[in-house]
């Protein structure tokens, strides 16, 4: 699937974990170093990298929710409104289509993992990612998914605070030679 297909989602081919769905494997999508380092860095992006573990359980706007058994859906209005919710920071609508995709059954550190690659996949960019990492043209796609991610003219796709290209593909590039010279 390529990138201007990937928000037809019924329209073009199957996102890869599809197939681990009907054959029933625990992990859907492998998570290499080049994933772990995406997943780190939209983490990072979306400000709940700091706070390690805990950023599975970051409500928008900072505050913490206790229960993974299912996305919280709590409204929050700071400088924006929002029930975005997780390390990724998933809205519930979101959140419920990654969910029902992949067969997930709890908010956990491990499914929010996954739901997170389902939505680069889905967007059509993860193949790009395991082969050449955090390009500009993977970040302005992924900036439809996540507000703080640049678009091609280095804003929001949102009107949101962004990140700027230059700082997330340094951080990438770190968290992937760290994660390369742990394994």
């Amino acid at each position: 699937m390529n990138p201007s297909q990937g928000s037809q989602l019924l329209a073009g081919p199957e996102p890869q974990a599809w197939t681990a769905v009907e054959r029933g494997e625990n992990e859907l999508y492998a998570i290499t170093p080049e994933r772990r380092a995406l997943l780190n860095t939209i983490r990072y992006a979306e400000g709940t990298w700091k706070q390690g573990a805990a950023g599975y359980r970051t409500l928008y706007g900072g505050g913490r929710f206790f229960s993974l058994a299912k996305h919280p859906e709590i409204v929050v209005s700071k400088r924006y409104t929002s029930a975005a919710a997780g390390a990724y920071q998933f809205l519930p609508k979101t959140w419920s289509e990654a969910a029902a995709k992949l067969n997930l059954a709890s908010f956990g550190p491990r499914h929010q993992d996954q739901a997170a690659l389902y939505l680069v996949d889905r967007r059509g960019v993860l193949d790009q990612v395991d082969s050449r990492g955090l390009t500009r043209e993977v970040m302005n796609v992924l900036a439809k998914e996540w507000a703080s991610f640049p678009n091609t003219n280095g804003r929001s796709a949102y009107g949101q605070p962004v990140k700027k290209a230059a700082e997330l593909a340094a951080f990438y590039e770190r968290n992937l030679l760290e994660l390369r010279q742990q394994a």
